[in-house]
């Protein structure tokens, strides 16, 4: 049973001794953990979370444990962006911690005022390089999932079929998704440290400078496209090529030729994972919604196909548009989609890991 926002209170000045609470107010989860908000007599803010199972307790911890590993690295001048600092735990009757942290400052993420040039589109690029740029080891001792890239890929494969199943998936993108999961030259690449749950709700920005980033439950070792296909889906096209620009200069590793398409079929196979999240849990409504969007990016899908074979035509001096091609390009830009991320959460947005662990 769900706990209140003044149950998980008292939690907090348990977990922070001489804490004095004025008010508490619920927020939004995911899974079986319950979390709220809560406002001390000096002005400050702290966000409590309690598991409800031992499941979601040990995936808490395992989240804690990373967090620690983030901060050394924030501290050493390795990550330009702060993360919760943990100020406190609270036993819990029924086994488990609860756990305490400051709220971060900043607001969160606004797409729109990312823009071309230097600037938040570049400061952003830059922030998510350096998380992947850190060493493996920083997830693998939190006890968090690390996949190599076949395993991603077979993973990914996994998903798709299971979507198929459902029988709401279009033929269409169904092929797409394949050919672009059985391109093995595609997914060729070095596994990185990942935040697994980017969207703009995460990043909290001050002036033009992402300056915390939160909500690290989903952390792992995998894909890196994964923490920029939020971006590529949903940002302003003008901002796109900053922000990989920045992120390819920050990186060490030698350019990765299919990190956009990888990131561009990951928003999209965000759909299906949405779609398979109301399958699991009897949501009609949900995959009402998720079906509905499928079938939306069909069409936007080829709609770019028959504009790209009607430029081709003319480039061509021919007077016949075509056909559209019998084969889809690989993911293209397919413009905003917005969906949830499958984790039983409010926020309405594409991220780079909406899939369960």
């Amino acid at each position: 049973m769900p706990r209140s926002a003044l149950t998980l209170a008292a939690l907090a000045t348990v977990a922070v001794p001489r804490m004095d609470v004025l008010d508490a107010r619920a927020l939004p989860t995911s899974g079986d953990v319950d979390a709220a908000l809560v406002f001390d007599a000096t002005g400050g803010r702290w966000v409590v979370k309690a598991p409800r199972t031992a499941a979601a307790g040990a995936a808490l911890e395992a989240e804690v444990a990373l967090l620690e590993a983030l901060v050394d690295h924030v501290d050493a001048g390795r990550l330009p962006f702060e993360v919760p600092r943990t100020a406190g735990f609270a036993e819990l009757p029924d086994g488990g911690r609860a756990v305490v942290h400051p709220q971060l400052k900043g607001h969160a993420l606004r797409l729109e005022r990312l823009g071309p040039g230097p600037g938040l589109a570049a400061a952003l690029g830059r922030a998510i390089a350096a998380l992947h740029e850190l060493p493996t080891s920083t997830v693998e001792a939190a006890g968090l999932p690390v996949y190599d890239a076949e395993a991603y890929r077979q993973r990914r494969l996994s998903e798709v079929d299971e979507a198929a199943r459902t029988g709401r998936v279009p033929a269409s993108l169904l092929r797409r998704w394949e050919r672009a999961l059985e391109d093995v030259a595609m997914w060729r690449f070095r596994p990185t440290v990942v935040h697994g749950d980017l969207s703009a709700e995460q990043v909290l920005c001050s002036a033009d400078e992402p300056r915390s980033i939160v909500g690290w439950s989903e952390g792992k070792v995998a894909d890196p496209a994964d923490d920029l296909a939020w971006l590529l889906v949903a940002a302003p096209p003008e901002a796109v090529d900053p922000i990989l620009e920045a992120y390819t200069l920050r990186r060490t590793e030698n350019a990765d030729r299919y990190l956009a398409d990888r990131a561009l079929l990951a928003g999209e196979l965000a759909l299906a994972r949405w779609l398979l999240h109301g399958v699991r849990t009897r949501d009609a409504e949900v995959v009402d919604d998720a079906a509905a969007m499928l079938v939306d990016l069909d069409e936007q899908i080829a709609a770019q196909a028959a504009e790209a074979a009607r430029a081709d035509g003319d480039l061509d001096g021919h007077d016949d548009p075509g056909d559209t091609p019998d084969e889809e390009p690989g993911p293209d830009r397919a413009g905003p989609v917005d969906a949830d991320p499958g984790d039983g959460s409010s926020n309405a947005s594409i991220s780079g890991s909406p899939s369960s662990r």
